[in-house]
């Protein structure tokens, strides 16, 4: 059954973390109200003067952006433009859709924020060099990146040996 949301009846909740220049205001998440399994969507109003989220990209989500109403400068791999109402973005998997937005108005940027859902994904931050594991907000500094087989030393000594009784517990 298709679900009908009307922008001007949506209730818009401010969303500000512990740096105020990263705030807006948004929907609740109308793919999780709507019962969708694989598109997440809401619809956001950044104010002037503020940015989104802080630079990213997903590894497991694209992400689209429909400007509604107003106009933002946009940050990605190519640089810096203007987009305004009218505009569609897609943002592609991996490090060639890193983006962010700034309001750079005089009213609120309103868009719609589409993004597909496929379980796990994991999200970088190119300037902080960060990742976070989404849905679960982790967040992880890139640095600490270790080899596969770290720690994994020893393998044999948790096992029975060949032909022994069961080894109980590690």
């Amino acid at each position: 059954m298709p679900k009908v949301f009307r922008i001007d009846d949506l209730e818009m909740k401010k969303w500000q973390d512990r740096m105020p220049e990263f705030s807006w205001r948004t929907s609740d998440n109308l793919g999780e109200i709507s019962g969708s399994k694989y598109i997440s969507f809401d619809v956001r109003a950044l104010d002037p003067a503020k940015y989104s989220f802080p630079y990213h990209f997903h590894r497991a989500a694209e992400e689209l952006f429909v400007i509604l109403s107003g106009v933002a400068t946009l940050r990605s791999p190519e640089g810096f433009r203007k987009v305004g109402k009218g505009d569609i973005i897609f943002f592609e998997e991996g490090s060639s859709g890193a983006h962010q937005l700034r309001n750079d108005g005089d009213v609120p940027c309103v868009y719609l924020d589409i993004r597909t859902i496929h379980g796990i994904d994991v999200c970088e931050y190119p300037d902080s060099r960060k990742v976070s594991i989404l849905p679960f907000r982790e967040v992880f500094e890139a640095s600490s990146k270790v080899d596969y087989f770290k720690g994994e030393g020893g393998v044999a000594g948790k096992w029975p040996a060949p032909g022994s009784a069961e080894k109980k517990g590690p």
